[in-house]
């Protein structure tokens, strides 16, 4: 029986960690915020969260603005979507591409989006996030600017 198990157990862990880490495409039937889109996949269209960022919400200062902006680069095209794991809402968890254009890294060059450091400690963004903050572009010209996750919890009292 001992035998038998470690082949088990490995090819449990190879298509778990498949099917939590892969890339697919489809074509982006909705954008819901700047940081949740709706993309075709299997027949149906999956919801997914842009990895990393988190946008202001669209009654928050700017919030409009990153919705119509993530709508500018992906919606109706296809994208292709790298999906990392999913959350607590069932939401894919992803990087989300057009070409060569990663839809995460161009809402925080546009001064549109947080890096989410409470889920990510990607460096890349946190760069990102820097320049367009220290460049004064889109959320960063307004002083009074409040995250989103502060936004929201003000918003639960």
């Amino acid at each position: 029986m001992k035998k038998y198990l470690f082949p088990i157990i490995t090819l449990y862990v190879f298509f778990f960690v498949l099917s939590n880490a892969y890339a697919w495409s489809g074509k982006c039937v909705a954008v819901t915020d700047g940081d949740t889109i709706k993309v075709m996949h299997n027949g149906k269209a999956e919801k997914i969260r842009l990895y990393g960022i988190d946008c202001p919400e669209k009654k928050q200062p700017f919030g409009r603005k990153a919705k119509s902006f993530a709508s500018d680069l992906v919606f109706k095209r296809i994208v292709e979507v790298k999906a990392l794991n999913k959350d607590r809402y069932g939401r894919t968890i992803a990087w989300v591409y057009v070409g060569d254009t990663c839809l995460n890294e161009e809402l925080l060059k546009a001064g549109l989006a947080w890096h989410y450091k409470k889920y990510s400690k990607e460096k890349k963004l946190s760069l990102l996030e820097e320049k367009a903050r220290v460049m004064k572009i889109g959320l960063w010209s307004d002083p009074h600017s409040i995250p989103p996750w502060e936004w929201r919890r003000l918003k639960r009292r």
